[in-house]
């Protein structure tokens, strides 16, 4: 079809797509293209501006690397992985509820044993960490793989620390079998997310903070139950209600209680939902 304009390519571009094999690909193709359409004619979108715009995600790509996903860290920041996960994670309300995966985790984490030192050198102030992982039922889930990482008490994590050949603050181990677990760390402290590329400038630009509550970082795998990605927030954090990545739940939020001895202990039971069967 020739001389199209701005009101007749739109469904040209979606008819284009007629011959897509897989009808899932050409479903969100189509939703993708006509959205996008909409939002250049919505907001008259100049060619300068979809220039900038090809230039701030050619820029989201180049900051990416092995220890670092700054396409995550952008779609945090916009709603969209807190979207994501609320839209595909909905559970009975007694389940732990999920929250955003984050950009810092990495696989080949260390393995530990309950009760070990997962901080592994980390600064930050002792904390014991303990709890119990059961499914709806209220039974124990033996064995659970537990996948934890943290931020230290500057507010980085071991990937973002140049100096560093080692995991700290950053393990797997495993629910024993009473579905308990335990390990040391060091206290959750707050933390501004990085700065330093695109999403920095796009925070910037619309006047955002960058700070994140303390938190700590879990995955929960189990076989017959849903994995389960989430964090858990210390209550008395001043950045609870204004999140930089929309990731607060508030059956999410716990309390670090100060001992005796100056370190910390911090208490959480996790829910699993066992797996559909069909």
């Amino acid at each position: 079809m020739r001389n199209l304009d701005q009101h007749t390519i739109t469904q040209e571009a979606i008819d284009r797509l007629a011959g897509t094999p897989d009808p899932r690909v050409r479903e969100v193709l189509t939703s993708l293209i006509r959205h996008l359409h909409d939002f250049a004619r919505e907001v008259n979108l100049t060619e300068d501006e979809w220039a900038r715009g090809i230039a701030f995600l050619t820029a989201t790509g180049q900051k990416c690397n092995d220890k670092r996903q700054e396409f995550i860290l952008l779609s945090d920041v916009l709603g969209l992985s807190m979207l994501t996960v609320a839209m595909n994670n909905a559970k009975p309300p007694e389940c732990t509820e999920a929250t955003v995966f984050g950009p810092f985790f990495v696989d080949g984490a260390p393995h530990y044993e309950n009760g070990d030192d997962v901080a592994n050198g980390a600064s930050g102030e002792p904390c014991e960490v303990s709890g119990s992982i059961r499914g709806l039922d209220g039974r124990p889930v033996a064995g659970a793989r537990i996948d934890v990482w943290q931020a230290d008490a500057q507010g980085l994590y071991d990937v973002q620390r140049d100096d560093l050949d080692t995991a700290q603050g950053r393990g797997v181990l495993h629910a024993d079998e009473a579905g308990m677990y335990r390990f040391r760390t060091v206290l959750a402290q707050a933390y501004p997310i990085p700065t330093d590329g695109p999403v920095g400038e796009l925070l910037t630009a619309t006047a955002r903070h960058p700070w994140r509550p303390a938190h700590l970082h879990f995955r929960i795998e189990a076989p017959g139950y849903e994995t389960l990605v989430t964090h858990v927030f210390r209550e008395d954090d001043k950045w609870l209600d204004s999140d930089a990545v929309f990731g607060v739940r508030q059956s999410l939020i716990a309390p670090w209680v100060r001992r005796e001895d100056g370190s910390y202990a911090l208490h959480y039971d996790f829910v699993l939902n066992p797996v559909a069967r069909g």
